[in-house]
């Protein structure tokens, strides 16, 4: 996979579909990386260009000293599609991919035409939250909040499978710097103001059993913008794209379609 060097940040990406197809760019949640897509992607239609990456202090990217901002990470990702020369795109975010896409589409709206706003809010949690979860994680590593994160993340059914484990072990190999970088980045963000001014099409996914953002928290961000639409998918948490990934692509598709990304 290739890298691009922005300077202060090398993300390491994955760029794949004809030049001229129908872009869509993936940016994934708090402590995974671009990989939690891949069942997603393999279920979509032949004939997009298909933009992944690792946000900075995750997966194979580099790890800047923490704290990061919103901003810093919204100005990632938007290097990053300049780089690969992609414009007018649909822009799929979860967690805090939801809260880069939603300030990239207000900074930038000539690089997005479409928003897919997953288990993500305008603002999340509050910021004693986020420095509690910090402070634990300074303390004891990403172990100390491992077993609550995953009770969070997907239903009960799916925990007692162990069908978790495999995500389990990703958050364990990130880098506690990334990790805190981003934590920091999401407790000093509140997007309701920005978010409420956008006017594209724009898609919400909530996961019937998320415990970090739950339904009515994703239909309040995506009420904010005028015709938008919002679904709630069943027996999944807050990753669908991992426990209900064919759900998933099945919804991003009929999006594409319904407003005219795919013909």
């Amino acid at each position: 996979m290739p890298f691009a060097d922005l300077g202060d940040v090398q993300l390491n990406y994955t760029l794949r579909g004809p030049t001229d197809a129908p872009a869509v760019v993936f940016a994934h949640a708090l402590g995974t990386d671009q990989s939690i897509w891949d069942a997603v992607i393999n279920a979509l239609p032949e004939n997009l260009r298909i933009l992944t990456f690792d946000m900075r202090g995750h997966g194979a990217s580099s790890v800047p000293d923490a704290p990061y901002s919103m901003g810093t990470l919204i100005r990632d990702a938007e290097r990053l599609m300049e780089v690969c020369e992609i414009r007018d795109s649909l822009f799929v975010g979860l967690s805090i991919g939801g809260m880069i896409a939603q300030g990239l589409a207000v900074k930038r709206l000539d690089l997005i035409r479409a928003l897919v706003l997953s288990n993500t809010a305008a603002k999340i949690g509050t910021p004693e939250i986020w420095a509690r979860r910090m402070d634990a994680v300074r303390a004891n590593g990403l172990n100390a909040i491992l077993d609550d994160t995953m009770q969070r993340w997907f239903p009960r059914r799916y925990l007692q499978s162990g069908a978790h484990h495999a995500t389990q072990r990703r958050v364990q190999k990130t880098s506690v710097e990334g990790y805190l970088g981003c934590c920091a980045a999401i407790a000093g963000t509140d997007f309701y103001t920005p978010t409420s001014g956008l006017r594209l099409p724009v898609l919400g996914i909530a996961g019937s059993d998320d415990g970090s953002t739950p339904p009515d928290l994703v239909r309040e961000t995506t009420d904010l913008i005028p015709g938008s639409q919002f679904t709630v998918l069943g027996r999944t948490g807050h990753v669908p794209p991992i426990d209900q990934p064919e759900a998933f692509a099945e919804r991003l598709t009929q999006f594409m379609l319904d407003v005219g990304h795919l013909a």
